[in-house]
């Protein structure tokens, strides 16, 4: 017969090591819980998030978590309505409708659109190391190396992952800066490639 399954809050948590610490609101004790304790782990866990667990004890006898979980309606508002899915991904074939227009206008450097293919591929492929890695509790990619990719040309494959393996798809400040990246490499493709800036020019 499985353990009853209690609620409580994360109000510890050390990312780089891997463990924190969970409490409830009755007075016990806290709850070592390790990253390999997660179950369905896609995004790392939040100090002051709540989880459902299973109570148990390591090999000292000292409680522990186990068999840790996010409860479905835990996910904070603002994550519920920041999150990259099917209704976002209609970018990549208006950029593509646009990159064709721009290089029919004003021929565009023969390897750019291929570099846009290698990097959104190298992004994607990053995504799905690290959401193997939260999986298995090893290190992370840092998160500044999934925006360095984005800036380079590789947001599509970023933006596909996000959307394909459900990875860094709800956390509302990456996703702020990942889409700050994708505005700023729209941006810098048009400024370079286009003659927009000589039009700018008075």
């Amino acid at each position: 017969m499985a353990a009853p399954r209690e609620t409580a809050s994360l109000i510890q948590w050390d990312d780089a090591k891997g463990y924190g610490f969970l409490r409830g609101s009755d007075g016990r004790p806290k709850l070592f819980v390790h990253i390999r304790d997660f179950e369905l782990l896609t995004e790392r866990p939040r100090q002051g998030e709540r989880f459902s667990f299973e109570a148990g004890q390591d090999a000292q006898g000292k409680p522990r978590a186990l068999h840790v979980r996010r409860p479905k309606t835990s996910a904070p508002a603002a994550a519920r309505t920041l999150r990259a899915g099917p209704s976002s991904l209609w970018l990549i074939p208006a950029f593509a409708g646009y990159y064709l227009v721009c290089h029919l206008l004003w021929p565009l450097p023969p390897g750019l659109w291929g570099a846009y293919m290698a990097m959104s591929l190298a992004s994607f492929i990053v995504y799905a190391g690290d959401k193997r890695a939260a999986q298995r509790g090893q290190w992370r990619v840092a998160e500044n190396t999934l925006h360095g990719l984005a800036l380079v040309c590789g947001w599509p494959g970023g933006l596909l992952a996000q959307h394909l393996l459900r990875h860094k798809s709800s956390k509302p400040q990456f996703l702020r800066r990942f889409w700050a990246m994708v505005v700023l490499n729209v941006l810098v493709f048009t400024l370079a490639f286009t003659p927009l800036i000589a039009k700018l020019r008075p």
